[in-house]
């Protein structure tokens, strides 16, 4: 964006730009989304007969959120426009080009939640005995699966762990979440059998406790990439394959245990959430399925 001579819009979305590139050290990429949204906007001002920005009123920018909307744009999309909008009019503000934000009262549309994934109780079952312990990588394998589906724990916080965040007498395991947060997570009694497995046939035992739970086969932590493609190679075994991810076993847990009457704030604190509406996408997921289960069954649902 090269300011015209004159254009008070293109001037002060390029100083907007450059304090963006140097104060805040966006990525070229954010960069370019920042560029094109501000032309988008201000091809709308222009058009509206407000060359500068500063004569902007909320009502405008408000016509201007509607039409995004009413031109076939994802609610991601349009979220994201406005959002530069908004940073733009408040680096106005502190600029002193507008006396208060006209931007901050234009909502951006709500984002349709998409209900998670997750495979029914009979699938996990298949799932978690595809693993042959008698084969190369399978006792580690059935040990991730299970400890997994059992804690309901993200991919990462599987590969983070180390064997001393295990304690398998008391059936817990130490868990380092988002954002630092620690929590415990539940080993069930056949996740339990299936680590001790594990831990008994590992033969890359250095002094101390403080190794990579799972490793592979070089003896290094195993990756995320990795937890992926052994997945992906059980579900192939057993018929599901493309049906999950590994953030599927964790969607798996959360809706089993709500489906068989779990509180939601102690699912809430299993999974990690800070947030009960967070956990709360869960309890669509079985409200859906009863629904379904009525429409099926009812006679006078039809």
């Amino acid at each position: 964006m090269t300011a015209r001579e004159g254009g008070p819009f293109d001037a002060r979305a390029e100083r907007f730009l450059e304090h963006l590139a140097s104060q805040r050290g966006a990525s070229p990429l954010t960069l370019k989304s920042y560029r094109e949204d501000l032309l988008q906007l201000g091809g709308f001002l222009a058009s509206a007969g407000c060359a500068d920005p500063a004569g902007a009123t909320t009502t405008l920018l408000r016509r201007y959120a509607g039409g995004l909307a009413a031109s076939g744009y994802a609610a991601t999309t349009v979220a994201r426009k406005l959002a530069s909008m908004r940073s733009f009019y408040a680096f106005g503000q502190r600029e002193g080009w507008v006396r208060a934000n006209p931007a901050r009262p234009v909502r951006s549309p709500r984002k349709a939640r998409r209900l998670p994934r997750f495979l029914s109780g009979d699938e996990i079952a298949r799932l978690l005995a595809a693993p042959n312990p008698r084969a190369a990588g399978g006792l580690r394998d059935r040990a991730i699966l299970e400890l997994m589906y059992s804690a309901g724990l993200r991919v990462r916080e599987v590969v983070s762990l180390d064997e001393a965040d295990l304690d398998l007498d008391d059936g817990s395991v130490r868990v380092r979440g988002k954002g630092r947060r620690e929590r415990l997570g539940m080993v069930g009694r056949q996740a339990r059998d299936a680590l001790s497995a594990w831990l008994a046939s590992r033969s890359d035992r250095p002094s101390g406790r403080s190794r990579a739970l799972f490793t592979n086969r070089a003896g290094g932590r195993l990756s995320v990439r990795g937890v992926a493609r052994l997945l992906e190679k059980h579900l192939a075994a057993v018929g599901l394959a493309g049906r999950a991810s590994p953030h599927t076993l964790r969607h798996s847990f959360a809706t089993h245990l709500l489906d068989a009457g779990a509180d939601i704030r102690s699912v809430q604190e299993l999974l990690g959430h800070k947030s009960l509406a967070t956990t709360q996408i869960y309890t669509h997921v079985t409200t859906s399925r009863l629904l379904e289960a009525f429409d099926k069954a009812h006679p006078r649902a039809r």
